[in-house]
């Protein structure tokens, strides 16, 4: 059963509130300034992403966003909603189905598969949609804190 969850008010969610079927979703728009940033933070200028010349003779057609740009927002669900704060990745899986485009919405969701109350691990399916369409989709496996820190007085 998939349950929709928000932030959680602390900013993350601890392993004993967490179980399958928790999934959250956000939208992010594909801009030329996000791509150009990517590609500043990872020194991957392939033309493909930064030349329309370039992109346009590929079997492309066009400029097309970094693969791992569209990874990244995943990672941003991750860290941000669920499970959020506290949350450390430990490794990625990814499939790449469709390119995403420079103006085109995606659609991230990031839905628990697994909680190991054991080793305070969660595994998590995460897919980005286009359209409706698959654009990728992978398993996370992230290590998940078992209480909060006390609040700051």
């Amino acid at each position: 059963m998939t349950e929709i969850v928000t932030k959680h008010p602390s900013g993350g969610y601890i392993l004993e509130e967490l179980h399958v079927g928790m999934t959250a979703e956000t939208h992010i728009l594909v801009t030329e300034q996000r791509i150009q940033q990517f590609a500043d933070a990872s020194d991957d200028y392939n033309p493909v992403h930064m030349d329309e010349a370039f992109a346009s003779k590929t079997a492309y057609r066009g400029r097309i966003a970094h693969g791992l740009l569209t990874a990244s927002f995943g990672s941003a669900v991750v860290g941000t909603i669920l499970p959020g704060a506290g949350a450390i990745y430990l490794s990625q899986t990814l499939g790449f189905h469709m390119p995403v485009r420079i103006d085109e919405t995606v659609l991230v969701r990031v839905s628990v598969k697994s909680v190991d109350p054991e080793s305070a691990r969660v595994e998590l399916d995460c897919e980005a949609f286009v359209d409706g369409k698959r654009v990728m989709d992978g398993v996370a496996l992230v290590r998940v804190p078992r209480r909060r820190r006390p609040a700051k007085d």
